[in-house]
């Protein structure tokens, strides 16, 4: 099973969620190997056939197996969790918004986590992130509006 890469983020340092910079950016990268699934199908108990019976898929419009799409937020959850690794208090995620999975995305795609700050809302100390995830060739593949919560 491969490593993901991570580029960017982490780099800010404050108390508030006024001293985030909007437009600050991470990106995350990972070949999505045939363990990945596997592992993610044991773990959540989704055996669909989708995932893990490469025969049936071959009468499918996919013509192959796909990556589970929670898998693929996982990998948007790798981005958030680094971009603000190093915020002087701890951030986390309480949801994401108009979760979108555009393709599939086959075993061996290599998919690219775009994360970029895009706003804040001071009033709930939340922090607003815009998620694109593209494959190999560049294609959309997902897209989600990611929210962060400043906790104690």
């Amino acid at each position: 099973m491969g490593v993901g890469q991570m580029d960017g983020g982490g780099q800010v340092r404050g108390r508030t969620v006024g001293e985030i910079p909007i437009g600050l950016k991470a990106r995350f990268s990972k070949t999505v190997s045939e363990s990945d699934v596997y592992l993610f199908a044991g773990i959540t108990g989704d055996l669909d056939q989708n995932h893990v019976d490469e025969e049936f898929c071959k009468r499918t419009s996919f013509g192959h197996r796909v990556a589970h799409g929670a898998l693929i937020v996982g990998y948007m959850s790798a981005a958030s969790s680094q971009i603000l690794r190093d915020f002087d208090r701890p951030m986390l995620s309480v949801g994401y918004d108009r979760i979108r999975f555009l393709r599939p995305v086959y075993f061996g795609d290599t998919v690219v986590v775009d994360y970029e700050i895009k706003g804040v809302d001071l009033e709930k100390e939340r922090v607003l992130g815009n998620v694109e995830v593209r494959n190999q060739h560049g294609q959309l593949v997902a897209v989600a509006t990611h929210l962060m919560q400043l906790v104690d």
